[in-house]
């Protein structure tokens, strides 16, 4: 036997026994994922203007349209993951200020509207501006009152990532231009009067009450899901064979969308009001209830 002393039982037990894992204090990581995709779409946008500032105009275009594609899925995701928060909401808004008001303002005023000296950058002022102002709106109704249930499919006046696309729209067109050697449109595309034009334009659009679908829940009807389903596939292989007339041709297929976006929601704003209409009348037109109306005179 040894000189040692044996363990008791209850030290081998001890011995085996598996350790706790520690616990700490915070929200789960799935919680942060939305919050981690709005940082990249902040540090894509402040690469853009890196990009502008350098004269790579077509690298700061490629950045704004990632900052615009994840700005569509952090949302999203976070519903999904049940992650939202006041606190994501107001970071995803400071972040589309910088990547969607100040980024494509400042890209085509170096690529363009410097030219003009002073009067080149007010329509860069006033975009970056309206797009405050459309953020600060859309933030202040998520407290107000309660919306009818069909007013949910849209939104108020053009959303941030579009009105940067639309913003874009002259830089598209010149890069595509440039590609095809068409020096005549290159002129017209980079133009200061042309892009002050659509930036003025776009700036109306960010700030006014028009109802522009949001395809949150858009349902398509099942005999539309397969031509649906083709013409991104078509649109996406144009995207990569031919970037800048895809977004170019994505711009004004936008444009042409809205006045049946409009249409479309004055026809449900009937139909949902026609009901309302029709029991505020029933009183009127019937009797007391139980009491039955005498004939008609003859």
């Amino acid at each position: 036997m040894s000189g040692g002393t044996r363990p008791s039982p209850i030290r081998r037990l001890q011995r085996y026994r598996p350790r706790r894992r520690p616990r700490y204090n915070g929200p789960s990581f799935n919680r942060i994922v939305p919050n981690l995709m709005t940082l990249i779409g902040l540090c894509a946008g402040l690469t853009a203007i890196r990009f502008a500032m350098e004269g790579r105009f077509g690298s700061a275009a490629v950045a704004i349209t990632v900052a615009g594609a994840i700005d569509g899925l952090d949302g999203r995701l976070a519903r999904l993951l049940k992650a939202t928060s006041r606190f994501g909401a107001e970071f995803d808004s400071l972040s589309d200020f910088l990547c969607f008001g100040v980024a494509p303002a400042l890209t085509l005023y170096l690529w363009s509207l410097q030219r003009a000296g002073a009067y080149g950058y007010m329509p860069c002022l006033m975009f970056a501006v309206c797009m405050a102002l459309r953020l600060a709106r859309f933030n202040a109704a998520l407290e107000g009152a309660p919306r009818p249930a069909y007013a949910y499919n849209f939104f108020t006046g053009v959303p941030a990532p579009a009105g940067a696309g639309l913003a874009l729209f002259p830089l598209f067109l010149g890069l595509e231009a440039r590609s095809l050697e068409w020096d005549w449109l290159v002129r017209t595309a980079q133009h200061p009067l042309f892009c002050a034009a659509v930036l003025v334009g776009t700036a109306l659009l960010l700030v006014s009450t028009l109802p522009i679908w949001s395809f949150k829940n858009f349902k398509v009807p099942s005999e539309y899901v397969l031509p649906l389903l083709l013409g991104t596939g078509l649109f996406a292989a144009l995207l990569v064979a031919d970037p800048w007339g895809a977004l170019a041709a994505l711009g004004l297929l936008y444009i042409a969308m809205l006045p049946f976006s409009i249409r479309s929601f004055h026809r449900l704003q009937r139909e949902a009001e026609a009901p309302e209409e029709e029991d505020a009348e029933l009183p009127e037109q019937g009797s007391a209830p139980g009491v039955t109306p005498p004939p008609a005179a003859t």
